[in-house]
């Protein structure tokens, strides 16, 4: 017969935490949210850290390119979605490279014989304003001249007229060296008082731009994840059927880290996959696995797959109906602390720490917080982040309220049938895992983020601990019961309604 687990399967809320020790030195501002992303051996470090413990989901209502953008530049990270062609998930990792201050491959480029009209339909395209001119319109062509938009007017020049006649020539364009530095770069800007450097071959070719506004960008953004070369990290989803074609493109358009999107990752389908990458790749690639809810499935990933980090959490997301169509999951609470034991006694044993990842079941910024009590590294998050500006569905106005759309992978909208088919071949679900919906909006990354990473730091000052290692290895929590979760929300007291003016 089955074999019953002895404990019940148990979510966040169900947990409250004991405040610690605040000590002089527990401030926020000196408390660090930096964490693991990749496995590292013990007396080592991890050689892919995140600056923040939050990412998004592999989702297409999620993570887009400008919502990675956006989430890298605060210190986290957004796995771009692989339920899309390979082309067009390459090109958006591309983007969220290539939008990193430092030496930027140009991406707006024209002949000086093109007309101001088809110059607008180029900076219209890539939202540049900055487009370099090249002998042969490409952004490694010999460069003859640079032209912004400030140098015509769209509405009285002539559109059918040449950009080399507005065009700023090469020899009138403050422009630096291959070799010389950034630093040096931004202090050219500085000096000449410019927007944009072009940066050359000895033989005059344009080899990138830098610009003035990444600097800026940079010091107003003091968290932000880059990779070796100062450009924006980046993550994308993975699947176990075209991963021999898709991971080869992604990791050349330049993803930092690859994770598995798979509602059951306790597989020998994920096994291979990730071997595959191993080998072929080594420990330049960073790779995910997931996801699982049992110290087994955590193990066999950890062991077998030899994944950087496991990713824990089915049926717990808010578009996810795993639990109810086909019957397996667990309490997010449960299977995370699960894990957790499985993955410290696993450090233990080997002396390797492998990450988990708790994907799911967060319904809110305190929710967000216990999970990281409970020993997860980090948390990914879907309608937190569909919620937001960037996340890449469009507006709508509902009853006077803006909203975005927001659905799962599993939903037929999605239209990812080869995640839930044997072949891959299916053109459509027999069932879903996923609902169709919509959540409102609430603000862009930065401004949702400093919300929550606020409250978290405050808890972590009122659990003694200046690092997330210690926050978790320190906290202690309990049960709640009904009762004292009415007592923890307001009571006995009439809330004033400011929509309602006195009449005197």
């Amino acid at each position: 017969m089955a074999r019953i687990l002895p404990d019940t399967s148990r979510t966040f809320a169900e947990y409250l935490l004991l405040p610690g020790l605040t000590g002089k030195d527990h401030t926020p501002r000196n408390t660090s949210l930096a964490v693991p992303v990749a496995a590292y051996n013990r007396g080592e470090q991890s050689r892919f850290q995140l600056n923040i413990p939050l990412v998004s989901a592999s989702m297409q209502s999620v993570s887009g390119s400008d919502l990675a953008i956006a989430l890298a530049r605060q210190g986290g990270l957004a796995f771009v979605y692989c339920s899309q062609s390979i082309e067009s998930q390459a090109t958006m990792i591309a983007k969220a490279k290539s939008h990193k201050a430092g030496f930027v491959r140009s991406d707006s480029n024209v002949k000086p014989t093109a007309t101001l009209r088809e110059l607008l339909a180029v900076q219209r395209r890539t939202g540049h304003s900055t487009a370099a001119i090249t002998d042969d319109g490409t952004n490694t062509g010999k460069f003859l001249g640079i032209i912004t938009e400030k140098d015509f007017w769209e509405f009285e020049d002539n559109l059918d007229t040449l950009v080399s006649g507005y065009m700023t020539p090469v020899e009138r364009v403050i422009h630096g060296r291959v070799g010389i530095t950034l630093t040096e770069a931004n202090r050219q800007l500085h000096k000449h008082k410019k927007e944009c450097l072009p940066i050359l071959e000895a033989d005059g070719s344009l080899n990138s731009l830098v610009f003035k506004k990444d600097y800026v960008d940079h010091i107003n953004n003091p968290r932000e994840l880059l990779d070796a070369d100062k450009r924006l990290a980046v993550g994308a989803g993975i699947n176990t059927h075209d991963y021999m074609e898709r991971v080869p493109a992604l990791v050349e358009a330049g993803a930092d880290v690859l994770a598995f999107d798979s509602s059951d990752g306790y597989s020998e389908f994920q096994k291979d996959a990730a071997l595959w990458i191993r080998k072929r790749y080594g420990n330049n690639v960073v790779v995910g696995g997931g996801n699982v809810v049992s110290a087994d499935g955590f193990r066999y990933l950890a062991e077998e797959a030899q994944v950087d980090f496991v990713k824990v959490g089915i049926g717990g997301g808010s578009i996810c109906i795993t639990r109810e169509q086909k019957g397996i999951g667990r309490g997010q609470a449960s299977a995370l602390m699960d894990v957790s034991r499985e993955r410290d006694a696993f450090f233990q044993k080997t002396g390797k720490y492998i990450p988990i990842c708790s994907d799911g079941g967060l319904a809110n910024d305190t929710q967000i917080i216990i999970a990281l009590a409970m020993g997860a590294d980090f948390v990914m998050m879907g309608r937190y982040f569909a919620m937001t500006s960037e996340s890449p569905t469009p507006k709508v106005s509902i009853k006077g309220r803006i909203y975005k759309p927001y659905w799962g992978e599993g939903s037929n909208r999605a239209r990812n049938w080869q995640r839930y088919s044997d072949e891959g071949t299916v053109d459509r679900l027999k069932f879903e895992e996923g609902v169709d919906g919509y959540v409102p909006v609430v603000g862009s990354v930065p401004e949702v983020l400093s919300v929550t990473l606020a409250k978290l730091r405050a808890t972590m000052c009122n659990m003694g601990s200046l690092n997330l290692r210690e926050f978790s290895e320190k906290a202690v929590l309990t049960l709640v019961s009904e009762q004292s979760i009415i007592e923890g929300g307001t009571s006995n007291i009439v809330q004033p309604d400011y929509n309602v003016t006195d009449d005197k």
